[in-house]
């Protein structure tokens, strides 16, 4: 073959999309234009490959990873993990519960969750019903500061959101009526953050919003006696501020 008709016969190939091998076969040419483009299938592919590097929530014992949840004494707080850890030659598995607010971490073992108390957030109906503790009578016994003060803490403790409304409905005091002492002031404090807390994250508003729901329903209340002032009350009761219920409340 000729050096012409070689050339002529490359020209051809060259221009049909093809250029020479140095043992004179031949492969395709890779265009720009042909190289960058994406590929139809490209944009489904992408997506895939973006949701396989989110983490998906991890579950046990019916609490997941990433979810906001109530821990007795501490209140509301959300799992951010769940670790394996080694405890005397045996494998732990525990729940990472962190308190942003506290800026505290609990671990607790995914086994004992029911134990120790860890509940899922109340739900509407419960939020409603605390709401509307809120409005009723409060209930005092006739017991010394020390054994009541006693049972607000252990109600607060208890992660039942209607049993820390009752201690708020309690120890509320309007301005019409005498100060709480700082061991009621205490406990008032400790029972509202708690509810204030778990209704913001129920409801998703702030905690500015739910402490107004909360201070709107006790401002429902039946008003209560000032001081010296004394009301019919259930046997074993009082309710208000009478003196004999204030007795080492100080």
């Amino acid at each position: 073959m000729g050096g012409t008709e070689r050339d002529d016969r490359l020209r051809e190939r060259e221009a049909a999309g093809a250029s020479p091998s140095v043992s004179g076969g031949v492969f395709p040419v890779i265009r720009p234009e042909i190289e960058n483009r994406v590929p139809a299938s490209s944009g489904p592919v992408r997506s895939l490959i973006g949701m396989s590097t989110v983490k998906k929530a991890v579950v046990r014992q019916g609490f997941k990873t990433g979810e906001f949840v109530v821990y007795p004494s501490h209140g509301v707080g959300q799992i951010t993990a769940i670790e394996e850890q080694e405890v005397a030659g045996f494998k732990l598995e525990l729940f990472v519960v962190s308190f942003a607010k506290d800026k505290m971490t609990l671990r607790v073992p995914t086994a004992k969750a029911a134990s120790v108390g860890l509940r899922k957030l109340a739900d509407a109906e419960s939020v409603t019903k605390a709401l509307t503790t809120l409005t009723g009578r409060a209930r005092v016994k006739r017991t010394m500061w020390s054994r009541r003060a006693q049972e607000y803490e252990a109600k607060i403790n208890s992660g039942d959101l209607v049993a820390i409304a009752e201690v708020v409905r309690d120890l509320y005091r309007s301005e019409a009526q005498p100060e709480q002492s700082y061991s009621e002031r205490q406990l008032y404090e400790a029972a509202v953050d708690r509810m204030t807390r778990e209704i913001a994250v129920v409801d998703d508003i702030t905690e500015t919003e739910a402490l107004k729901k909360i201070e709107g329903q006790l401002a429902k209340s039946p008003r209560r006696p000032g001081k010296g002032e004394v009301v019919e009350a259930a046997e074993g009761e009082v309710e208000g501020d009478n003196d004999d219920i204030q007795e080492e409340a100080a």
